[in-house]
């Protein structure tokens, strides 16, 4: 059985994918389960190698990584080349993470006996991946889960299998047969790699489905990153770039990020101004020029969707610009919504597309309010020249990552993960090397009892 491919950027077909059943989900955790014991027992510093040979692998098919994600997602080059650069980084930063990381202080903390702490991988980890960023969040689960000693079985989102296929076929090379295994597929295949003897399961994707795959866990180790909507608040006092600054967050990848900003919140004496001012900077981005459309028929419905049920009394698109040829592509134009009810549908749901509403709030505290006014909790920013009351604010907002006065800012080194109803877990960072590791306290009696 196979899934038909369609390009985003054209809306034709572009070719088939093997759906994974039942047989080919066994078959790859039985394998991963088999690689498990040779993998895990490597020291860290052979296993930091072999990560950095597969870093290098990307690397030197960068070309075709980048050909691939384009083909799955839609997305201009310029941004694919970043995202493949950023895996190959991911991978060599866990390659050395794993080789420094901390445990809990040992010693002599009983008397007459010594004790210390063993971080020991948990084994066979199930990983389901969205198609907004199929390798970069495939690097972001794969590279720490490795790094840790666990192996892996990987399934892309059903509509960009392209990209893990290939970090597949390099992984074997540099890591061993079935360290890290690919199972295109649907949704089925999700819920049967879910239900297959892995050990854990990594899930980033909607609530919906983090509900259905903690349920089918049952029980085992899961870590979900589910989505956000992220609230921008911007003071009167706001950088002079803050509008073109969240213009080109807001649509990179065609808004379809957890963290890119979506719901911006204004005092009432600069409300007028930002609408404006964001209008002006949102026009000045076209789809298909300066970024890609959305990935999928389904995607596109939903975000119409949401656009048509909202009773935003203010309503401005910029334009679309595809190609020769991409004209019945997924392409959605930047969109602002203003003058709209604190519980518009644009508002409440994620909206995963080029869109940014403008809510009006009477003071700092109702405006802390309305960014902390819906279950998702992950990513926030704030924009004022005051650093002060800035970082008062960051402090205030209920979500894993705030910036201040920028959008979307991230490096291997610091840790991005959820609050609420955007799941629990940490991606990013040495600390997502826990989630992936379990301890193990060791006591030893100093003398023999006789």
């Amino acid at each position: 059985m196979n899934t038909i491919l369609v390009d985003p950027r054209t809306g034709r077909v572009r070719g088939s994918a093997p759906v994974s059943g039942e047989p080919e989900v066994r078959s790859a955790v039985a394998a991963a389960r088999a690689a498990l014991p040779g993998w895990r027992g490597l020291t860290p510093r052979e296993r930091s190698r072999r990560l950095e040979r597969l870093a290098a692998l990307v690397e030197e098919h960068a070309d075709s990584y980048v050909a691939r994600e384009a083909a799955g997602t839609g997305k201009p080059d310029s941004e694919t080349a970043g995202e493949v650069e950023q895996v190959a980084d991911l991978f060599r930063f866990f390659a050395s993470a794993v080789r420094a990381q901390s445990a809990p202080a040992g010693g002599r903390l009983v008397d007459g006996h010594e004790s210390w702490v063993r971080r020991e991988p948990i084994g066979v980890v199930g990983v389901i991946v969205p198609w907004n960023y199929p390798l970069m969040m495939a690097a972001w689960r794969c590279a720490p889960a490795l790094a840790a000693g666990n192996t892996v079985v990987v399934k892309p989102a059903e509509t960009t299998p392209d990209t893990l296929d290939l970090l597949a076929e390099h992984a074997a090379e540099a890591l061993g047969p079935a360290v890290l295994t690919a199972v295109p597929g649907d949704r089925r295949t999700g819920r049967l790699l879910v239900g297959a003897d892995v050990d854990m399961v990594a899930f980033t994707g909607s609530a919906a489905a983090g509900a259905d795959v903690s349920a089918g866990a049952a029980g085992r180790r899961v870590s979900l990153e589910l989505g956000g909507n992220a609230p921008v608040l911007v003071l009167p006092d706001a950088p002079g770039d803050t509008w073109t600054q969240l213009a080109r967050a807001c649509t990179y990848n065609a808004g379809q990020s957890c963290a890119a900003p979506a719901r911006v919140i204004t005092l009432r004496e600069n409300h007028e101004e930002t609408v404006e001012r964001l209008v002006a900077a949102m026009r000045e981005r076209l789809a298909g020029r300066d970024f890609g459309p959305l990935n999928n028929p389904d995607q596109a419905a939903r975000y119409d969707g949401i656009v048509k049920a909202s009773a935003a009394g203010r309503n401005v698109a910029a334009g679309v610009a595809p190609r020769p040829g991409e004209e019945n592509g997924f392409w959605r134009p930047a969109r602002i919504l203003a003058d709209l009810p604190d519980d518009d549908p644009a508002v409440v749901e994620e909206v995963f597309g080029p869109l940014l509403t403008v809510q009006r709030a009477e003071d700092l505290d109702a405006a802390v309010a309305l960014a902390g006014g819906v279950p998702q909790a992950l990513a926030a920013s704030v924009w004022t020249r005051d650093l002060a009351t800035g970082l008062d604010l960051a402090g205030r907002l209920d979500a894993g990552e705030v910036w201040l006065n920028c959008h979307l800012v991230q490096t291997a080194e610091l840790p991005h993960g959820g609050r609420g109803a955007s799941g629990h877990g940490t991606d990013l960072s040495t600390l997502a090397l826990h989630e992936y590791q379990r301890p193990k306290t060791v006591t030893v009696r100093l003398h023999d009892g006789n």
